[in-house]
Protein backbone atom coordinates (compact mmCIF):
# COMPACT_ATOMS: atom_id res chain seq x y z
CA UNK A 1 0.00 0.00 0.00
CA UNK A 2 1.24 3.48 -0.79
CA UNK A 3 1.73 6.12 1.91
CA UNK A 4 1.55 9.90 2.00
CA UNK A 5 2.80 12.14 4.81
CA UNK A 6 1.37 15.67 4.79
CA UNK A 7 3.38 18.12 6.91
CA UNK A 8 1.58 21.29 8.00
CA UNK A 9 4.04 24.02 8.97
CA UNK A 10 6.45 22.77 6.30
CA UNK A 11 8.49 25.97 6.21
CA UNK A 12 9.24 25.80 9.94
CA UNK A 13 12.40 24.84 11.80
CA UNK A 14 11.15 21.43 13.02
CA UNK A 15 10.47 20.28 9.46
CA UNK A 16 13.89 21.19 8.09
CA UNK A 17 15.89 20.28 11.20
CA UNK A 18 14.20 17.02 12.25
CA UNK A 19 11.35 15.69 10.11
CA UNK A 20 12.85 15.74 6.61
CA UNK A 21 16.31 14.49 7.71
CA UNK A 22 14.61 11.65 9.61
CA UNK A 23 12.46 10.69 6.61
CA UNK A 24 15.50 10.94 4.34
CA UNK A 25 17.52 8.58 6.54
CA UNK A 26 14.62 6.12 6.64
CA UNK A 27 14.54 6.25 2.84
CA UNK A 28 18.28 5.55 2.65
CA UNK A 29 17.86 2.58 4.98
CA UNK A 30 14.99 1.16 2.96
CA UNK A 31 12.58 1.57 5.89
CA UNK A 32 10.05 3.89 4.30
CA UNK A 33 7.02 2.08 2.85
CA UNK A 34 7.16 2.06 -0.94
CA UNK A 35 6.06 4.43 -2.27
CA UNK A 36 5.93 7.21 0.33
CA UNK A 37 5.10 10.73 -0.79
CA UNK A 38 5.85 13.79 1.34
CA UNK A 39 3.70 16.86 0.87
CA UNK A 40 4.60 20.09 2.65
CA UNK A 41 1.95 22.70 3.40
CA UNK A 42 2.68 26.26 4.55
CA UNK A 43 1.83 29.83 3.63
CA UNK A 44 5.19 30.52 1.93
CA UNK A 45 4.76 30.60 -1.88
CA UNK A 46 7.22 27.86 -2.90
CA UNK A 47 7.13 25.69 -5.98
CA UNK A 48 7.94 22.00 -5.65
CA UNK A 49 11.45 22.61 -6.97
CA UNK A 50 12.10 25.60 -4.71
CA UNK A 51 11.12 23.64 -1.61
CA UNK A 52 13.20 20.64 -2.67
CA UNK A 53 16.25 22.86 -3.22
CA UNK A 54 15.80 24.51 0.16
CA UNK A 55 15.45 21.14 1.87
CA UNK A 56 18.54 19.80 0.09
CA UNK A 57 20.63 22.48 1.82
CA UNK A 58 19.16 21.94 5.29
CA UNK A 59 19.15 18.15 5.03
CA UNK A 60 22.81 18.14 4.00
CA UNK A 61 23.48 20.24 7.13
CA UNK A 62 21.54 18.09 9.59
CA UNK A 63 21.99 14.62 8.05
CA UNK A 64 25.73 15.34 7.76
CA UNK A 65 27.73 12.37 6.44
CA UNK A 66 24.56 10.44 5.56
CA UNK A 67 23.73 12.94 2.81
CA UNK A 68 24.64 12.22 -0.80
CA UNK A 69 23.38 14.11 -3.88
CA UNK A 70 22.41 10.84 -5.56
CA UNK A 71 20.21 9.52 -2.76
CA UNK A 72 18.70 12.98 -2.23
CA UNK A 73 17.73 13.14 -5.92
CA UNK A 74 15.93 9.80 -5.61
CA UNK A 75 14.26 10.78 -2.33
CA UNK A 76 13.15 14.24 -3.49
CA UNK A 77 11.26 12.84 -6.49
CA UNK A 78 8.44 12.11 -4.03
CA UNK A 79 8.62 15.47 -2.21
CA UNK A 80 5.93 18.03 -3.08
CA UNK A 81 4.71 21.38 -1.84
CA UNK A 82 1.31 23.06 -1.59
CA UNK A 83 0.98 26.67 -0.52
CA UNK A 84 -1.92 27.03 1.90
CA UNK A 85 -3.32 28.81 4.92
CA UNK A 86 -4.99 26.82 7.70
CA UNK A 87 -7.64 29.54 8.02
CA UNK A 88 -8.71 29.26 4.35
CA UNK A 89 -11.25 26.61 3.34
CA UNK A 90 -10.34 26.81 -0.34
CA UNK A 91 -6.71 25.92 0.37
CA UNK A 92 -7.81 22.61 1.89
CA UNK A 93 -9.97 21.91 -1.16
CA UNK A 94 -6.89 22.47 -3.34
CA UNK A 95 -4.84 20.24 -1.06
CA UNK A 96 -7.40 17.48 -1.44
CA UNK A 97 -7.16 17.83 -5.20
CA UNK A 98 -3.37 17.57 -5.12
CA UNK A 99 -3.46 14.48 -2.90
CA UNK A 100 -6.06 12.78 -5.08
CA UNK A 101 -3.87 13.46 -8.12
CA UNK A 102 -0.66 12.19 -6.51
CA UNK A 103 -2.32 9.08 -5.13
CA UNK A 104 -4.20 8.38 -8.36
CA UNK A 105 -7.21 7.07 -6.45
CA UNK A 106 -5.13 4.18 -5.09
CA UNK A 107 -5.80 2.94 -1.55
CA UNK A 108 -3.37 5.01 0.49
CA UNK A 109 -2.40 5.39 4.14
CA UNK A 110 -2.21 9.10 4.82
CA UNK A 111 -0.52 10.69 7.84
CA UNK A 112 -1.09 14.35 8.67
CA UNK A 113 1.72 15.86 10.75
CA UNK A 114 0.89 19.10 12.59
CA UNK A 115 4.21 20.92 12.86
CA UNK A 116 2.49 24.23 13.50
CA UNK A 117 1.95 26.58 16.41
CA UNK A 118 -0.14 24.79 19.07
CA UNK A 119 -3.03 27.24 18.71
CA UNK A 120 -3.47 25.99 15.12
CA UNK A 121 -3.91 22.31 16.02
CA UNK A 122 -7.68 22.45 16.51
CA UNK A 123 -8.37 24.72 13.46
CA UNK A 124 -6.22 22.51 11.21
CA UNK A 125 -8.04 19.36 12.30
CA UNK A 126 -11.42 21.03 11.84
CA UNK A 127 -10.41 21.99 8.30
CA UNK A 128 -9.30 18.44 7.54
CA UNK A 129 -12.73 17.24 8.56
CA UNK A 130 -14.61 19.88 6.53
CA UNK A 131 -12.59 19.08 3.39
CA UNK A 132 -13.23 15.35 3.70
CA UNK A 133 -9.54 14.67 4.27
CA UNK A 134 -10.22 12.57 7.36
CA UNK A 135 -12.43 10.12 5.47
CA UNK A 136 -10.75 6.71 5.76
CA UNK A 137 -12.84 4.84 3.22
CA UNK A 138 -9.95 5.03 0.70
CA UNK A 139 -7.22 4.13 3.18
CA UNK A 140 -6.16 4.73 6.75
CA UNK A 141 -5.97 8.31 8.02
CA UNK A 142 -3.81 9.33 10.99
CA UNK A 143 -2.84 12.64 12.56
CA UNK A 144 0.39 13.33 14.46
CA UNK A 145 0.31 16.16 16.99
CA UNK A 146 3.38 17.76 18.55
CA UNK A 147 3.44 18.77 22.20
CA UNK A 148 2.23 20.75 24.08
CA UNK A 149 -1.12 18.97 24.36
CA UNK A 150 -2.83 21.92 25.97
CA UNK A 151 -1.52 24.20 28.70
CA UNK A 152 -3.64 22.73 31.51
CA UNK A 153 -6.37 20.15 32.02
CA UNK A 154 -9.15 22.36 30.62
CA UNK A 155 -7.31 23.23 27.39
CA UNK A 156 -6.13 19.63 27.01
CA UNK A 157 -9.71 18.35 27.22
CA UNK A 158 -10.88 21.06 24.82
CA UNK A 159 -8.19 20.05 22.30
CA UNK A 160 -9.08 16.36 22.68
CA UNK A 161 -12.76 17.16 22.14
CA UNK A 162 -11.93 19.06 18.95
CA UNK A 163 -9.78 16.24 17.61
CA UNK A 164 -12.31 13.53 18.47
CA UNK A 165 -14.95 15.29 16.37
CA UNK A 166 -12.84 14.47 13.31
CA UNK A 167 -10.56 11.55 14.20
CA UNK A 168 -11.01 8.47 16.38
CA UNK A 169 -8.59 8.01 19.27
CA UNK A 170 -6.86 5.14 17.44
CA UNK A 171 -6.04 7.58 14.60
CA UNK A 172 -4.38 10.15 16.89
CA UNK A 173 -0.62 10.04 17.52
CA UNK A 174 0.52 12.53 20.21
CA UNK A 175 4.27 12.71 19.85
CA UNK A 176 6.89 13.22 22.54
CA UNK A 177 10.35 12.85 21.01
CA UNK A 178 11.76 11.51 24.32
CA UNK A 179 9.92 8.24 23.70
CA UNK A 180 11.77 7.81 20.41
CA UNK A 181 15.17 7.81 22.07
CA UNK A 182 16.95 4.47 21.95
CA UNK A 183 17.73 4.60 25.66
CA UNK A 184 14.09 5.09 26.64
CA UNK A 185 13.03 2.16 24.46
CA UNK A 186 15.87 0.14 25.96
CA UNK A 187 14.23 0.60 29.35
CA UNK A 188 11.60 -1.89 28.21
CA UNK A 189 14.26 -4.45 27.31
CA UNK A 190 16.27 -3.72 30.44
CA UNK A 191 13.31 -4.37 32.71
CA UNK A 192 11.27 -6.99 30.91
CA UNK A 193 13.97 -8.82 28.96
CA UNK A 194 16.33 -9.53 31.84
CA UNK A 195 15.71 -11.65 34.90
CA UNK A 196 18.54 -9.93 36.82
CA UNK A 197 16.67 -6.60 37.08
CA UNK A 198 12.92 -7.15 37.14
CA UNK A 199 12.84 -9.23 40.39
CA UNK A 200 14.60 -6.33 42.17
CA UNK A 201 12.46 -3.59 40.62
CA UNK A 202 10.22 -2.93 43.62
CA UNK A 203 9.89 -1.51 47.14
CA UNK A 204 11.73 -4.46 48.71
CA UNK A 205 15.07 -3.56 47.09
CA UNK A 206 14.84 0.02 45.82
CA UNK A 207 15.23 2.92 48.24
CA UNK A 208 14.24 5.69 45.83
CA UNK A 209 14.32 6.79 42.19
CA UNK A 210 15.71 10.04 40.78
CA UNK A 211 14.72 11.34 37.36
CA UNK A 212 16.70 14.40 36.27
CA UNK A 213 16.47 16.48 33.12
CA UNK A 214 19.09 19.22 33.35
CA UNK A 215 19.70 21.83 30.69
CA UNK A 216 22.92 23.79 30.46
CA UNK A 217 21.43 26.64 28.43
CA UNK A 218 19.54 29.54 29.95
CA UNK A 219 16.19 30.77 28.65
CA UNK A 220 17.80 33.37 26.38
CA UNK A 221 15.57 34.77 23.65
CA UNK A 222 12.73 32.42 24.58
CA UNK A 223 12.01 34.50 27.70
CA UNK A 224 8.65 35.81 26.49
CA UNK A 225 7.37 32.29 25.77
CA UNK A 226 9.03 30.60 28.72
CA UNK A 227 7.72 33.03 31.30
CA UNK A 228 4.16 32.03 30.40
CA UNK A 229 5.08 28.35 30.62
CA UNK A 230 7.53 27.61 33.41
CA UNK A 231 9.38 24.39 34.11
CA UNK A 232 6.32 22.31 35.11
CA UNK A 233 4.58 22.83 31.78
CA UNK A 234 7.79 22.76 29.78
CA UNK A 235 9.34 19.56 31.16
CA UNK A 236 7.40 17.76 33.89
CA UNK A 237 3.95 17.21 32.37
CA UNK A 238 5.44 15.57 29.29
CA UNK A 239 9.10 14.46 29.31
CA UNK A 240 9.62 13.65 32.97
CA UNK A 241 6.24 11.97 33.37
CA UNK A 242 6.98 9.78 30.34
CA UNK A 243 10.19 8.61 32.00
CA UNK A 244 8.33 8.12 35.28
CA UNK A 245 5.71 5.93 33.62
CA UNK A 246 8.21 3.72 31.82
CA UNK A 247 10.30 3.32 34.98
CA UNK A 248 7.34 2.45 37.22
CA UNK A 249 4.90 0.61 34.93
CA UNK A 250 3.91 -3.02 35.43
CA UNK A 251 4.85 -5.70 32.91
CA UNK A 252 2.58 -5.58 29.84
CA UNK A 253 1.30 -8.99 28.78
CA UNK A 254 2.26 -8.14 25.19
CA UNK A 255 4.15 -5.32 23.46
CA UNK A 256 0.97 -3.92 22.02
CA UNK A 257 0.09 -0.20 21.80
CA UNK A 258 -3.10 -0.34 23.86
CA UNK A 259 -1.71 -2.73 26.47
CA UNK A 260 1.53 -0.76 26.93
CA UNK A 261 -0.38 2.50 27.26
CA UNK A 262 -2.86 0.92 29.69
CA UNK A 263 0.03 0.11 32.03
CA UNK A 264 1.50 3.60 31.69
CA UNK A 265 -1.80 5.27 32.58
CA UNK A 266 -2.12 3.06 35.69
CA UNK A 267 1.07 4.65 37.02
CA UNK A 268 -0.34 8.17 36.78
CA UNK A 269 -3.60 7.08 38.37
CA UNK A 270 -1.61 5.68 41.32
CA UNK A 271 0.44 8.86 41.87
CA UNK A 272 -0.63 10.35 45.19
CA UNK A 273 -2.07 13.84 44.67
CA UNK A 274 -0.64 16.72 46.65
CA UNK A 275 -2.61 17.96 49.64
CA UNK A 276 -2.06 20.67 52.23
CA UNK A 277 1.60 20.98 53.19
CA UNK A 278 2.74 18.84 50.23
CA UNK A 279 2.76 21.96 48.06
CA UNK A 280 5.61 23.38 50.11
CA UNK A 281 7.23 20.30 51.68
CA UNK A 282 7.27 17.87 48.72
CA UNK A 283 8.72 20.26 46.18
CA UNK A 284 11.28 23.00 45.60
CA UNK A 285 10.90 25.81 43.09
CA UNK A 286 13.80 27.98 42.00
CA UNK A 287 14.86 30.70 39.58
CA UNK A 288 18.38 31.25 38.28
CA UNK A 289 20.11 34.53 38.99
CA UNK A 290 19.84 36.69 35.91
CA UNK A 291 16.52 35.29 34.69
CA UNK A 292 14.76 38.61 35.33
CA UNK A 293 17.17 40.30 32.89
CA UNK A 294 16.35 37.92 30.03
CA UNK A 295 14.61 39.40 27.00
CA UNK A 296 10.82 39.36 27.39
CA UNK A 297 10.82 38.45 31.10
CA UNK A 298 8.94 40.84 33.45
CA UNK A 299 11.12 42.42 36.13
CA UNK A 300 8.94 40.93 38.88
CA UNK A 301 8.43 37.46 37.33
CA UNK A 302 7.71 34.62 39.75
CA UNK A 303 8.11 31.93 37.07
CA UNK A 304 10.29 29.03 38.16
CA UNK A 305 13.20 27.85 36.00
CA UNK A 306 13.99 24.94 38.33
CA UNK A 307 11.76 22.51 40.18
CA UNK A 308 11.84 19.25 42.08
CA UNK A 309 8.85 17.11 42.97
CA UNK A 310 8.68 14.19 45.37
CA UNK A 311 6.00 11.83 44.11
CA UNK A 312 4.67 8.68 45.78
CA UNK A 313 3.03 5.87 43.83
CA UNK A 314 0.37 4.13 45.86
CA UNK A 315 0.43 0.60 44.53
CA UNK A 316 1.82 -2.76 45.65
CA UNK A 317 5.15 -2.46 43.79
CA UNK A 318 6.12 1.07 44.82
CA UNK A 319 4.42 1.75 48.16
CA UNK A 320 6.72 4.00 50.20
CA UNK A 321 9.35 4.48 47.48
CA UNK A 322 9.78 8.19 46.65
CA UNK A 323 10.30 9.28 43.06
CA UNK A 324 12.28 12.53 42.92
CA UNK A 325 11.74 14.42 39.67
CA UNK A 326 14.05 17.34 38.90
CA UNK A 327 14.55 19.72 35.99
CA UNK A 328 16.06 23.12 35.48
CA UNK A 329 17.62 25.66 33.15
CA UNK A 330 21.18 27.09 33.33
CA UNK A 331 22.55 24.08 35.22
CA UNK A 332 25.98 22.45 35.25
CA UNK A 333 25.54 20.35 32.12
CA UNK A 334 22.99 18.89 29.74
CA UNK A 335 21.87 15.50 30.96
CA UNK A 336 18.76 13.38 31.25
CA UNK A 337 19.16 10.42 33.56
CA UNK A 338 17.23 7.94 35.69
CA UNK A 339 18.90 6.83 38.93
CA UNK A 340 17.70 3.62 40.58
CA UNK A 341 19.09 3.80 44.11
CA UNK A 342 19.01 0.40 45.80
CA UNK A 343 18.77 -0.15 49.53
CA UNK A 344 21.79 -0.83 51.70
CA UNK A 345 22.56 -4.45 52.65
CA UNK A 346 20.62 -5.46 55.76
CA UNK A 347 23.82 -6.45 57.59
CA UNK A 348 27.32 -5.01 57.10
CA UNK A 349 30.13 -7.41 57.96
CA UNK A 350 33.03 -5.65 56.23
CA UNK A 351 34.87 -2.39 56.87
CA UNK A 352 35.99 -3.00 60.45
CA UNK A 353 34.69 -0.48 62.96
CA UNK A 354 33.84 2.23 60.43
CA UNK A 355 30.61 3.97 61.32
CA UNK A 356 30.00 5.30 57.81
CA UNK A 357 28.08 2.81 55.71
CA UNK A 358 29.41 2.15 52.20
CA UNK A 359 27.37 3.52 49.33
CA UNK A 360 24.55 1.24 48.23
CA UNK A 361 24.24 -0.14 44.70
CA UNK A 362 23.05 2.29 42.07
CA UNK A 363 21.89 1.84 38.48
CA UNK A 364 22.10 4.98 36.33
CA UNK A 365 20.33 5.03 32.97
CA UNK A 366 21.72 7.86 30.87
CA UNK A 367 19.09 9.02 28.36
CA UNK A 368 21.18 11.82 26.83
CA UNK A 369 23.70 12.87 25.73
CA UNK A 370 25.90 9.89 26.77
CA UNK A 371 23.35 7.17 26.11
CA UNK A 372 24.04 4.09 28.19
CA UNK A 373 24.07 2.44 31.61
CA UNK A 374 26.25 2.70 34.69
CA UNK A 375 26.05 0.11 37.45
CA UNK A 376 27.73 1.06 40.74
CA UNK A 377 28.62 -1.72 43.17
CA UNK A 378 31.01 -2.46 46.04
CA UNK A 379 34.29 -4.29 45.45
CA UNK A 380 37.39 -5.01 47.54
CA UNK A 381 40.33 -2.62 47.48
CA UNK A 382 43.34 -4.69 46.32
CA UNK A 383 45.91 -5.52 48.96
CA UNK A 384 43.91 -3.93 51.81
CA UNK A 385 42.31 -6.52 54.07
CA UNK A 386 38.50 -6.47 53.55
CA UNK A 387 38.08 -2.79 52.77
CA UNK A 388 35.64 -1.78 50.06
CA UNK A 389 35.38 0.78 47.30
CA UNK A 390 32.61 1.81 44.92
CA UNK A 391 33.27 0.42 41.45
CA UNK A 392 31.27 0.76 38.26
CA UNK A 393 30.44 -1.01 35.04
CA UNK A 394 29.68 1.13 31.99
CA UNK A 395 27.75 0.24 28.88
CA UNK A 396 27.16 2.46 25.84
CA UNK A 397 24.20 1.88 23.57
CA UNK A 398 26.21 2.86 20.51
CA UNK A 399 28.66 -0.02 21.02
CA UNK A 400 29.80 -1.40 17.68
CA UNK A 401 30.38 1.93 15.99
CA UNK A 402 26.76 2.41 14.91
CA UNK A 403 25.45 5.91 15.39
CA UNK A 404 22.19 5.97 17.35
CA UNK A 405 19.25 7.07 15.20
CA UNK A 406 17.48 10.34 15.87
CA UNK A 407 14.33 9.83 17.90
CA UNK A 408 12.14 11.14 15.07
CA UNK A 409 13.24 8.31 12.80
CA UNK A 410 11.62 5.70 15.02
CA UNK A 411 8.51 7.79 15.72
CA UNK A 412 7.85 8.74 12.08
CA UNK A 413 8.33 5.14 11.00
CA UNK A 414 5.87 3.98 13.67
CA UNK A 415 3.31 6.61 12.62
CA UNK A 416 3.54 5.47 9.00
CA UNK A 417 3.27 1.80 10.04
CA UNK A 418 0.40 2.36 12.47
CA UNK A 419 2.22 1.45 15.70
CA UNK A 420 1.08 3.81 18.48
CA UNK A 421 3.06 2.17 21.32
CA UNK A 422 5.36 5.16 21.77
CA UNK A 423 2.66 7.83 21.46
CA UNK A 424 0.53 9.37 24.21
CA UNK A 425 -3.18 8.58 24.56
CA UNK A 426 -5.80 11.15 25.60
CA UNK A 427 -6.39 9.67 29.07
CA UNK A 428 -2.64 9.64 29.71
CA UNK A 429 -2.34 13.34 28.84
CA UNK A 430 -5.31 14.28 31.01
CA UNK A 431 -4.06 12.24 33.98
CA UNK A 432 -0.73 14.06 33.77
CA UNK A 433 -2.46 17.44 33.84
CA UNK A 434 -4.55 16.34 36.83
CA UNK A 435 -1.31 15.94 38.78
CA UNK A 436 0.37 19.13 37.53
CA UNK A 437 -2.59 21.55 37.53
CA UNK A 438 -3.05 21.77 41.33
CA UNK A 439 0.69 22.31 41.81
CA UNK A 440 0.77 25.11 39.24
CA UNK A 441 -2.25 26.72 40.89
CA UNK A 442 -0.64 26.53 44.32
CA UNK A 443 2.59 28.03 42.96
CA UNK A 444 0.68 30.97 41.48
CA UNK A 445 -1.22 31.69 44.70
CA UNK A 446 -0.24 34.28 47.35
CA UNK A 447 0.72 31.38 49.65
CA UNK A 448 3.15 29.89 47.12
CA UNK A 449 6.51 28.68 48.43
CA UNK A 450 9.19 31.27 47.77
CA UNK A 451 11.50 30.99 44.78
CA UNK A 452 14.93 29.69 45.74
CA UNK A 453 17.68 31.54 43.81
CA UNK A 454 20.58 29.67 42.25
CA UNK A 455 23.71 30.53 40.30
CA UNK A 456 24.14 29.67 36.65
CA UNK A 457 26.30 26.60 36.09
CA UNK A 458 25.53 24.64 39.25
CA UNK A 459 22.97 22.00 40.18
CA UNK A 460 20.20 24.32 41.26
CA UNK A 461 19.33 25.94 44.59
CA UNK A 462 21.06 24.92 47.80
CA UNK A 463 17.54 24.46 49.13
CA UNK A 464 17.18 21.45 46.81
CA UNK A 465 20.32 19.81 48.24
CA UNK A 466 19.21 20.52 51.81
CA UNK A 467 15.72 19.19 51.02
CA UNK A 468 17.19 15.84 49.94
CA UNK A 469 19.45 15.72 53.00
CA UNK A 470 16.42 16.11 55.25
CA UNK A 471 15.06 12.99 53.56
CA UNK A 472 18.34 11.21 54.34
CA UNK A 473 19.34 11.10 50.67
CA UNK A 474 21.44 13.01 48.15
CA UNK A 475 21.22 13.93 44.47
CA UNK A 476 23.35 12.13 41.92
CA UNK A 477 25.00 15.32 40.65
CA UNK A 478 27.34 13.89 38.04
CA UNK A 479 27.63 14.99 34.44
CA UNK A 480 27.41 11.93 32.17
CA UNK A 481 30.71 10.30 31.24
CA UNK A 482 30.34 6.77 29.88
CA UNK A 483 33.53 5.25 28.50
Amino acid sequence: MSHTMVIFGASGDLTSRKLIPALYRLFQQGRLPTPTRIVGVARSPFTNEEWRNQLAVTTAKFAKHDFTPESWAAFSENVFYQSGDIATDEDFVQLKGLLDTLEANAKTTRVYYLSTMPQLYAPAITQLGKAGLADDSAGERRVVIEKPFGTDLATSRSLNDSIHKVFREDQIYRIDHYLGKETVQNMMILRFGNTIFEPLWNRNYIDHVQITCAEEVAVGRRGGYYDKSGILRDMFQNHLFQLLMITAMETPVRFNADIVRDEKVKVLRAVRRFQGSDYSESCIRGQYNGYLKEEGVPADSQTETFATLKLLIDNWRWKGVPFYLRSGKALSCRTTQIVIQFKEPPHLMFGGNRRVSPEANRLVIQIQPAEGLQLFFQSKIPDQEMNMRLSELDFRFDTGGRELPDSYQRLLQDALNGDASLFARSDEVEQAWQIIDPIMSAWRSPAAPSLAPYDVGGWGPEASTDWMKRDGRQWFDVCPVIQ
